[in-house]
């Protein structure tokens, strides 16, 4: 079984991303799994924090789910032309210490949905910096940028759009094969 930890870079309830990531996962091929890892917990890095009290749970959690992964799918938003913090934060925390080997090496493939005209084509871009820093193997063989959410996606963020749903199962089996 090829396990893929899939992170959505948004904390809300409706979340176009987030239903990008369940959508995701009900499109992966056979033999194919993607966890869901949760970011909602994880705090706003602080160092001196982390002397204090170690590592959060959340942060542990989604570093365990790491380690176990073939590979990483970050579904990203774009705000403000760029990563959104609260999704930065959560790799911050989790290239912390040993926690920084798990990157090295590690296929990552990024999509993302916007109400916008251009996806998250600016974010996706931001995020290679990010992966080549973390030493990452980011997969650059597949693009999925979804735009105009609002119109592919129900009022609870479930993606409803067939044509969406076969560029995704595509993107996600290329993805699969690589690992």
């Amino acid at each position: 079984m090829t396990t893929i930890l899939g992170l959505s870079g948004s904390l809300r309830r409706a979340s176009y991303n987030s239903g990008l990531l369940r959508a995701s996962r009900e499109a992966a091929p056979d033999g194919v799994e993607i966890i869901i890892g949760a970011i909602g917990q994880v705090p706003l890095y602080d160092a001196d924090a982390e002397a204090a009290t170690g590592t959060p749970p959340a942060v542990t959690r989604l570093t365990e789910q790491l380690a176990q992964a073939d590979g990483l799918l970050l579904v990203t938003p774009e705000y403000n032309n760029g990563i959104p913090g609260v999704f930065k934060n959560v790799i911050d925390w989790m290239s912390r210490g040993e926690g920084l080997a798990l990157f090295k090496g590690k296929p990552v493939a990024v999509i993302g949905a916007s109400p916008g005209s251009f996806g998250t084509t600016l974010a996706q871009t931001h995020w290679l910096q990010v992966l080549r820093t973390l030493n990452t193997r980011p997969w650059h063989e597949g693009r999925l940028m979804v735009s105009r959410a609002g119109d592919l996606f129900d009022d609870d963020g479930n993606l409803t759009d067939d044509k969406t749903r076969q560029r995704l199962a595509d993107f996600i089996a290329g993805f699969a094969a690589t690992l």
